[in-house]
């Protein structure tokens, strides 16, 4: 099985982070502002779910299915080389979320045309946090982690980010629009 989508998910909320700077007609400063915050955001929660990853080692559906289930059973989505829980789409996304609304405000709504050159389609939201659950539900329903891995993981990633909205000190910040 290959792997047909080529962007990583911190890749695509910065994607997600241009689509909100181009919609505010940002100027240079929150836009810088936006992809730093939302830049370390990402860092630091790659950095915590795969600590938590390698902390809890556990095994995908792929591999328990096909032990004690049905030895070719195959997910939807490419089953990646690294362990189940949490979900690192579903921590990403929850943290990048929570910085993005703190930036652009809540129910933001924006067109994700993000990996449109990718062969997926345009995708509406009515703000960044939906676009998150939507992201980490989507790694359930294609076969790669459990739901815990999932839940859990967007709630690793949202209380991440509250932390890193709380703390983090820069010297230009623009108020959410």
């Amino acid at each position: 099985m290959f792997a047909t989508k080529k962007i990583s998910p911190g890749a695509h909320w910065i994607g997600i982070t241009k689509i909100a700077n181009n919609k505010t007609n940002a100027d240079f400063d929150k836009a810088l502002f936006a992809y730093t915050k939302t830049s370390i955001t990402i860092a630091d929660a790659f950095i915590s779910c795969w600590n938590e990853k390698y902390r809890s080692n556990l095994i995908r559906p792929e591999t328990l299915i096909n032990k004690y289930i049905d030895d070719s059973w195959k997910p939807v989505l490419q089953t990646p080389p690294f362990p189940e829980y949490t979900s690192g789409h579903s921590v990403v996304s929850g943290a990048a979320a929570t910085a993005l609304t703190s930036i652009f405000g809540d129910n933001f709504q924006f067109d994700d045309d993000t990996e449109v050159a990718y062969g997926l389609p345009i995708r509406s939201f009515t703000s960044f946090n939906a676009a998150a659950d939507e992201a980490a539900i989507s790694r359930m329903y294609g076969g790669i982690h459990y739901r815990a891995a999932v839940e859990v993981g967007v709630s690793q990633g949202r209380n991440l980010g509250a932390y890193i909205v709380d703390n983090l000190n820069m010297a230009v910040e623009s108020a959410p629009q």
